[in-house]
């Protein structure tokens, strides 16, 4: 007799894998377009490297100080509400980016959406850490983190021809209409999610701020996300300046570069969360380490290059980038205990912000780009964040250790702080 095979997931876990995925994709193409259009705003707006890095950067700043004020607040209601009004939030600032007409409205813009955009990939992991476990994560990581290469392989370039065609507002205006709907799906479908407020606690919203940024296991988390975030703040805004300025590719060729890339990508994904739950989470890191720092510093370093092998660098570097990622976001969830997890994201979501807003501003200091369009010091850039990614790999190891002894000591993993995939609720 044939064995029916155990589905990992139901019907409703799907669901809302697939909700928080297309969430992730409207979030993250918001940041992300701005790289590809850096080109066409630094000519139409008049306006220097530093003054494209503080776009970027003004965003991660808001999106941190965002992330503190919310975090003491963040385990004390339904996550699904929480998660409705730092949405709406999020699609009005997109709506202020579309309608923007000088350099300066832009920015504050960009502050809007950073407030409320910051803190929606917290609280996205607070709700996969309380559906999901730990053994399972890692794929949950992987199809989430789809979002990411979704942005390029439909977003960006649809985003750069819009640009192209349309002008620089056309891509805000199509992810404020996608992402509308995106938010109307998740408010009619998706179910409470607030077993959390069962772990009842008598601290108020800044007592538990408090307890959850001196907890030293805590801490050293924190330590690992400034250094995480160095890296792709750093190289990502001027990705496409230097693409065309350096490596001589055309406005044109810029598409296809991002629809390869995101296309291996999505691939690429699931297939390292499920190798992460394989052979581990720790240890899929420092392989997507490995790769990453070989492939930047070689990329970094290039002259005139053919649209062919930028490609198939950039898929190679994915290859690294996305094994990091998946991975670490998955040893992240392990850390906090269920009653500080909203608090802890939070937290580690704005850090991650400020780090990441620190290093753009950094990055447009050191990249210096002259009259013909070809950038400076990117090389420099190249070391740095390859420095980085040796420290995290450390700063990991530690927390990895601790994470394990956890699960030991308890009877269970993660025992009383996960619900196990088998009893999750069913989507009907």
């Amino acid at each position: 007799m044939e064995k029916t095979k155990t589905r990992i997931f139901n019907r409703y876990q799907v669901f809302i894998i697939a909700m928080l995925a297309i969430l992730s994709f409207t979030v993250i193409l918001d940041f992300m377009v701005l790289s590809p259009l850096g080109a066409i705003l630094l000519e139409q707006l008049n306006i220097k490297t530093s003054q494209f890095g503080l776009v970027v950067s003004v965003y991660a700043f808001s999106a941190g100080a965002s992330g503190l004020l919310a975090a003491g607040f963040a385990d004390k209601f339904d996550r699904k509400k929480l998660l409705l009004f730092f949405y709406t939030g999020f699609m009005l600032g997109t709506l202020l980016c579309a309608i923007a007409p000088t350099y300066h409205f832009l920015l504050v813009a960009r502050v809007v959406t950073g407030l409320f955009g910051g803190v929606i990939g917290s609280i996205s992991m607070a709700i996969i850490s309380d559906l999901f476990a730990m053994e399972v994560r890692g794929r949950v990581m992987g199809f989430t983190q789809m979002g990411f290469a979704a942005s390029q392989v439909l977003g960006i370039p649809i985003g750069l021809w819009l640009a192209n065609k349309f002008g620089w507002h056309s891509p805000f205006w199509m992810i404020t209409g996608f992402g509308t709907v995106v938010g109307l799906i998740i408010a009619k479908y998706m179910k409470p999610v607030d077993k959390h407020l069962k772990a009842h606690s008598d601290r108020n919203a800044f007592q538990h701020l408090g307890k959850v940024i001196s907890e030293p296991n805590y801490l050293r988390a924190f330590v690992a996300t400034t250094l995480l975030a160095t890296g792709g703040f750093m190289m990502m805004p001027f990705g496409s300046a230097f693409a065309i300025g350096n490596l001589g590719l055309t406005m044109e060729q810029l598409p296809t570069l991002y629809l390869i890339t995101g296309i291996c990508s999505i691939v690429i994904g699931p297939l390292a969360g499920k190798a992460s739950d394989k052979i581990g989470k720790y240890p899929m890191f420092c392989i997507g380490t490995i790769i990453s720092i070989v492939i930047v510093i070689f990329y970094t370093n290039l002259g005139i290059t053919a649209l062919w092998k930028v490609v198939l660098l950039n898929v190679i570097l994915f290859v690294g980038i996305m094994s990091r990622m998946i991975s670490a976001s998955a040893l992240m969830t392990a850390i906090p205990k269920m009653s500080d997890r909203g608090a802890f994201m939070s937290v580690n979501a704005s850090i991650q912000q400020i780090s990441g807003g620190i290093a753009a501003a950094v990055a447009g200091l050191i990249v210096v780009q002259d009259n013909s369009g070809k950038l400076f010091h990117y090389n420099t850039l190249g070391l740095v964040v390859s420095g980085s990614m040796i420290l995290t790999m450390i700063m990991l190891y530690f927390l990895n250790r601790y994470i394990t002894r956890q699960r030991h000591i308890n009877t269970g993993p993660a025992n009383d702080t996960l619900i196990k995939t088998e009893t999750a609720p069913a989507f009907e």
